[in-house]
């Protein structure tokens, strides 16, 4: 089991927050947000994480963010949104704007479930989060046999997520990586949902509760 820490580029952080969390346990970094979220603040956001030896990750969650001296991205495919556009959409407009520079050896796509009606995340794609546990398997299969993605993950953005269902969805998969993430508020949180999960993702918690957010990624070690 592996732990990423996600940043938000709009929100704030001191340099000694930054360098403590360059200095944890956590296995990598994930840049990105939903809200007031620009070029701007992702360049000054990644900027600051360059000199990690750990893996650092662009969110691309919006076209802005396409950054030229960034070495990996991640791109969203909700797939439980009814909007193409925020399944492949956005990504071929991004193509018409940046192609042929695009470094698609670093791009690694992502198939999100965007689960908790209530988050912010969930209104922006119209994610339908009324779901049966079959249901988010049958997307899980989908992402691995059809799609061929490298990652399936369960966001839940603001709420700590079922976790039979988490280990459900796990049983289903056998080549593409189970990333889990939201409502993590505690060390004890982080470990329940490491029992199933190949990766789990902790970001809120960074803007709550520092000390405990850094507690987190010592669970893997």
């Amino acid at each position: 089991m592996r732990h990423f820490f996600k940043v938000d580029p709009a929100k704030v952080l001191s340099d000694p927050e930054v360098e403590a969390l360059l200095n944890s346990d956590t296995d990598g970094f994930i840049i990105g947000g939903t809200d007031h979220v620009t070029a701007e603040n992702a360049a000054f956001c990644y900027e600051r994480f360059m000199g990690t030896d750990k893996a650092l990750f662009l969110e691309l969650s919006h076209t802005q963010m396409v950054l030229p001296f960034a070495d990996q991205f991640l791109v969203p495919l909700v797939l439980n949104s009814p909007d193409s556009n925020f399944i492949v959409g956005q990504f071929s407009e991004a193509l018409k704007r940046f192609s042929p520079h695009v470094p698609f050896k670093q791009i690694q796509p992502v198939g999100y479930m965007v689960l908790n009606g209530e988050a912010k995340v969930a209104q922006l794609t119209k994610a339908n989060v009324a779901l049966l546990k079959e249901d988010v398997a049958a997307y899980a299969e989908l992402a691995e046999r059809f799609l061929h993605l490298p990652v399936f993950y369960l966001e839940y953005s603001g709420k700590l997520g079922d976790a039979s269902l988490v280990r459900y969805v796990k049983g289903k998969l056998q080549e593409t990586e189970l990333w889990y993430g939201g409502g993590i508020r505690s060390v004890r949180d982080a470990r329940f949902m490491a029992e199933f999960a190949d990766v789990i993702v902790v970001g809120n918690l960074i803007y709550e509760n520092f000390s405990e957010a850094l507690k987190t990624a010592e669970i893997t070690r």
